[in-house]
């Protein structure tokens, strides 16, 4: 946390290129690393245990292709799906970096390649992984490494690298929460007035600390990144989307002949209001607009599945005695 009140205070996404590239490398260390030592050694028994509740029992690792026949339910498959919408998801924050980019039509070349190289990233090694530790492996998964040398290792380099993660994460956050909401609707200074910068120093200490307690008071990593991805990730990702090109679909096909903004007055012209103006410009894509609004709902119903999932995993978590930083005896 208190790292993250330094890294912080970097205003400008520019300043973190270096710093978010250096994590992307530090990441891959640590996934060829993980790799290296799960291919040549057992799992982490008593990780797995302690983690997911899965005891070392006769130690052979099994494998599945889709639902493992031991007793996961329900929640813990729906949990399994928050995780790839965590890796995946946050699609709307992509605007927020085109925002600051020098060619912002150069973001969509950036966008192929991050998002091509994260999925072959993930996939392979998620199937490496899995196919040598089986229901043993563990979320992060480097922590399923039983060397203690190598585990050490990983959660120091796991530790850099996720820290300017979510210091690039959090810079974004801020600024959504600061130009969208106290800029917007409050009149707050623009940033880069001296008040601005100011008051930016003042909310990263608030930022990160909300988030360290939160983190801290959570005993299980795979259940607190499944709630973060059905309350926040999923969002940004299938819900909010379809809702917005809605509106936006709607506000343009709703326009009538001599409606618009006229420059020389300063006034916005529009023959009519309310439900008739809606109406109208809905039926005029009806079947696009009403299959985003079916993709908006299911994607509230599966934010839902995702939390209550989650919730669950963490009264679980919580009933077997799984400790949180608060009780950390050591």
């Amino acid at each position: 946390m208190l790292c993250g009140l330094v890294l912080g205070q970097i205003r400008t996404l520019q300043k973190f290129g270096w710093v978010a590239n250096l994590a992307i490398w530090l990441n891959v260390i640590v996934l060829i690393m993980t790799m290296a030592v799960v291919a040549n050694t057992l799992p982490n028994y008593s990780m797995s245990a302690d983690v997911n509740n899965i005891p070392e029992g006769d130690g052979i690792v099994h494998t599945f292709a889709g639902t493992p026949d031991y007793a996961v339910g329900f929640s813990t498959s729906i949990n399994g799906l928050m995780q790839a919408v965590y890796s995946y998801g946050g699609a709307m924050l992509f605007c927020e970096f085109m925002a600051e980019m020098r060619r912002p039509w150069d973001f969509w070349k950036a966008l192929v390649c991050a998002q091509s190289f994260i999925c072959f990233v993930y996939m392979f090694f998620g199937l490496f992984v899995y196919s040598y530790q089986g229901q043993y492996t563990i979320n992060p998964a480097n922590q399923g490494m039983s060397p203690q040398a190598a585990y050490t290792a990983g959660n120091i380099i796991s530790f850099l690298s996720s820290l300017i993660a979510a210091a690039l994460y959090g810079n974004i956050g801020i600024k959504v929460l600061y130009q969208n909401i106290l800029k917007e609707l409050f009149g707050f200074p623009d940033l880069s007035e001296r008040s601005g910068k100011l008051i930016w120093i003042g909310m990263v200490p608030i930022y990160w600390s909300l988030a360290f307690i939160i983190a801290a008071a959570i005993p299980n990593f795979a259940y607190l990144s499944s709630l973060i991805a059905a309350l926040c990730i999923l969002q940004f990702t299938y819900t909010f989307p379809p809702l917005l090109m809605v509106g936006a679909m709607i506000k343009r096909d709703a326009m009538q002949e001599g409606e618009g903004f006229d420059p020389t007055t300063g006034q916005t012209i529009r023959h009519d209001t309310g439900f008739r103006r809606w109406a109208r410009g809905f039926s005029k894509n009806f079947l696009l607009n009403s299959w985003n609004i079916f993709f908006f709902l299911g994607a509230l119903v599966t934010a839902g599945l995702g939390c209550y999932s989650a919730i669950e995993g963490l009264i679980a978590a919580f009933a077997v005695g799984h400790q949180t930083s608060f009780s950390c005896s050591h």
